[in-house]
């Protein structure tokens, strides 16, 4: 007897070619049970564990299976009239676990007809399916969301430049900023971004002269998604801003950044400090107001996080402020 054979009716399969094929099967892992013209079990090979069992008769589809499946499968068997006639059954079990049962009668000369019937474990295949339509429908989401973002750069730049040069290297900028939050985002399979990581790929291709300009002290924080796409855009109009209207990133610790937790009467929030040092007089209000840098940091990030900000420009410093909730918005 095969090891892995859980039943052969003797007598009623040639010996040489039930050896031959029923080795076969128990080699490829494949379950199939093998039934006559009358509905009765012949042979049955690599039953799922969930299935198996020691037979001293003839094993049924109710001994098998219990009846609720047994009567699903005779109806099944049933619908199959003629050689060639096809059928399946995809269930689902206690545990979660799926199987697809499939049917096919078969004419064998001078025996008459017989039914074969396939049991194959669909969990993972079906799994898989599940997972890659969900993370397809994750991208679909955050694609929407991006090209809504790039949607927006695009038309507040524009209205805040005067000519296509301008607007072509502004634009350009932000569309850089833009992706280097998303590889963050993305190599950490849309978990988030480090704060500390997203601030230096912001500001680390601006003080490659003068490494020592800006100085940033943060807890630990994970980012959101959402969080560290539209703080990066944040960070990147505060660096350049910085550079456009001084020349301060040639100071060593011009600019301090802070990022930190903090505990409100709403619960925990993210407290995001930029602080710039000048000289009296470097800079004026209507120099950093005006333009789309305020519409970035004072409405499109805080809104996108459901946080809000404060800024201020005095006369040897300017400051601006986040605070959003801990998790930020989806």
């Amino acid at each position: 007897m095969v090891k892995r054979l859980s039943w052969v009716e003797p007598g009623e399969i040639d010996a040489l070619a039930r050896d031959f094929f029923i080795h076969a099967l128990v080699d490829m892992g494949a379950c199939y049970i093998l039934y006559d013209e009358a509905g009765l079990c012949i042979c049955i090979t690599s039953l799922p564990p969930r299935w198996q069992g020691k037979y001293s008769e003839r094993p049924t589809d109710l001994t098998l299976f219990g009846p609720e499946l047994a009567e699903r499968l005779t109806a099944m068997r049933a619908s199959l009239v003629h050689p060639g006639d096809k059928a399946e059954l995809e269930i689902s079990v206690a545990d979660e676990n799926i199987y697809e049962f499939r049917s096919h009668m078969v004419a064998m000369p001078g025996q008459g007809n017989y039914i074969i019937m396939s049991i194959a474990d669909r969990t993972e295949e079906r799994q898989r399916a599940k997972t890659l339509h969900s993370l397809l429908l994750e991208v679909s989401h955050r694609s929407k969301n991006l090209l809504a973002i790039v949607q927006g750069i695009a038309s507040h730049t524009a209205r805040f430049t005067g000519n296509l040069d301008d607007f072509l290297v502004k634009f350009r900028g932000r569309l850089y900023a833009l992706a280097q939050s998303q590889d963050l985002v993305t190599a950490s399979s849309w978990r988030g971004a480090d704060f500390m990581e997203l601030a230096k790929a912001q500001i680390g291709r601006y003080v490659t002269g003068n490494p020592d300009a800006i100085t940033v002290e943060s807890d630990t924080i994970n980012l959101t998604p959402n969080a560290a796409t539209h703080l990066g855009l944040a960070l990147h109009e505060l660096v350049v801003n910085a550079i456009t209207n001084s020349d301060i990133l040639s100071q060593k610790g011009a600019v301090d950044i802070r990022c930190h937790r903090i505990t409100t009467p709403e619960g925990q929030r993210i407290n995001f400090r930029w602080t710039e040092h000048l000289l009296p007089g470097t800079v004026q209000a209507s120099d950093w107001t005006q333009h789309f840098s305020s519409t970035v940091l004072q409405r499109i990030v805080p809104a996108a996080l459901g946080g809000y900000a404060v800024n201020r420009v005095e006369d040897n410093s300017i400051s601006y402020e986040l605070t959003f909730p801990l998790e930020g918005r989806p």
